[in-house]
């Protein structure tokens, strides 16, 4: 497996990464790749922007898209 090292963190930072590894029972290596995957496994804003750039299908403006949401609110 790759390692991955990670400096000047600053020291507060570090802090409260030991604190939240500790209260979960893990070291901060376990803690912090169980974070870095569930990182990984979420789509960040510009790869959900590349998906919905590529569908095909129709467009619709913003100001209709949130007046329409705006009324399935209402609805319920």
């Amino acid at each position: 497996m790759p390692n991955l090292l990670v400096r000047d963190i600053p020291d507060e930072v570090h802090a409260v990464l030991q604190r939240r590894a500790r209260k979960r029972g893990q070291s901060l290596q376990q803690y912090l790749a169980a974070e870095l995957t569930s990182l990984a496994s979420q789509p960040s804003v510009e790869e959900l922007f590349d998906r919905i750039g590529r569908r095909r299908g129709g467009r619709v403006g913003l100001r209709t898209a949130v007046d329409d949401l705006d009324a399935g609110r209402a609805d319920r």
